[in-house]
C-alpha cells in the first residue's frame, strides 16, 4: 500500500498548530528530566531533543550545561520553547524541521533524545534512521515512548474510534515496545536499558482531564472542532472514562498512572 507521509505530516502539524499543546507537554517535563538523566547527559554534550514540542527535554540538558538544540514541524511550539529558555535563562537552539528528515549534518550530537514526540512521526523507520545518522557512533539515543497497554495508549484507541488513523500508518504505540526498536533500529544501536515506567496524570476530576485535553492536546482539539454538540458530550465522556479506568485515588480527583518505555541505547560504529 502506497502512503503520503507528506500529506498525513500536513495535517499532523495543523492538529498540533491546534489548541495549545504545552499546557499538556509542560506537565510532562519529569518525563525529560528522568530520561536524560538515564542518558547521562554532560556538560558540553551536543543535545538533540527530536520532535521537541516546547522543548521539555533541550531544556532539561541545558541544566545540565549542554549544548541543547530543540527541532520540531509545529512553529507555534518552537515559539513556547524559546519563551520558555529565556525565562530560565538557558542557551537552547530551536529550529524548525522534520523528524523525518533532520536538518543536521551526519554524526553532529553527541545524545539524541525524544520525549513522546518522534513516536508519532508516521513513517517510522526513516524517523529511527534519522536518529541514528545524527547521533556519532558511541553516542546515545534516548527515548520516552507511551505504551500500547497504558493509559495514554488506551486514550489513543478511544480517540481513534472517532477518528481512524490513516490507512497504511502504523500505532505510534509501537515505539512504546522493545520489539519494534528492535525492528527500526536493528544492529545499529545496542540498546543497554528498557525500563517501563509510569507518568502519574493529576487532575481535578476525570471531567477536568477530559475538558484539559479536549482545549489544548491540538488533535484531540481538531476533533472536537469537528464534533456534533451532541458527539461532543459521547465523546468528552468518553475521554473521561479512561481517566476513571485508571484512576486509583479515591477522593474525586485523578491520580492515574499511564505507563512508558524509557529506552536508552549506544549507537554502534
Amino acid at each position: 500500500m502506497s502512503v503520503d507521509f507528506e500529506t498525513i505530516k500536513n495535517n499532523q502539524r495543523a492538529g498540533w498548530e491546534t489548541g495549545d499543546y504545552p499546557r499538556v507537554g509542560n506537565t510532562l517535563q519529569i518525563i525529560a528530566e528522568l530520561l536524560v538523566e538515564a542518558i547521562d547527559v554532560r556538560a558540553g554534550d551536543r543535545v538533540l531533543d527530536v520532535a521537541c514540542g516546547q522543548g521539555n527535554a533541550a531544556l532539561a540538558a541545558a541544566r545540565r550545561f549542554a549544548e541543547a538544540t530543540g527541532v520540531d514541524y509545529a512553529a507555534n511550539l518552537l515559539a513556547q520553547g524559546r519563551e520558555r529558555a529565556v525565562a530560565e535563562h538557558l542557551p537552547v537552539t530551536f529550529e524548525e524541521g522534520d523528524a523525518e528528515k533532520l536538518p543536521f549534518d551526519d554524526e553532529s550530537f553527541d545524545a539524541v533524545v525524544s520525549t513522546v514526540g518522534v513516536m508519532f512521526a508516521p513513517d517510522h523507520q526513516k524517523a529511527a534512521d534519522e536518529l541514528v545518522r545524527v547521533t556519532v557512533p558511541g553516542g546515545r539515543i534516548g527515548l520516552a515512548c507511551w505504551t500500547p497497554g497504558g493509559m495514554v495508549g488506551q486514550m489513543f484507541k478511544t480517540v481513534s474510534g472517532w477518528a481512524p488513523p490513516p490507512a497504511g500508518v502504523r500505532p505510534p504505540t509501537l515505539w512504546g515496545t522493545p520489539e519494534h526498536l528492535t525492528e527500526l533500529f536493528g544492529d545499529r544501536v545496542e540498546w543497554t536499558a528498557l525500563h517501563r515506567r509510569d507518568y502519574v496524570f493529576r487532575y481535578h476530576s476525570p471531567e477536568h482531564f477530559s475538558e484539559w485535553f479536549r482545549r489544548f492536546y491540538g488533535p484531540i482539539t481538531r476533533l472536537s472542532g469537528t464534533l456534533s454538540e451532541a458527539d461532543l458530550d459521547r465523546f468528552a465522556d468518553d475521554l473521561a472514562g479512561v481517566a476513571r479506568q485508571y484512576n486509583r485515588a479515591d477522593d474525586g480527583t485523578v491520580v492515574a498512572p499511564s505507563e512508558y518505555l524509557e529506552a536508552v541505547g549506544v549507537r554502534r560504529a
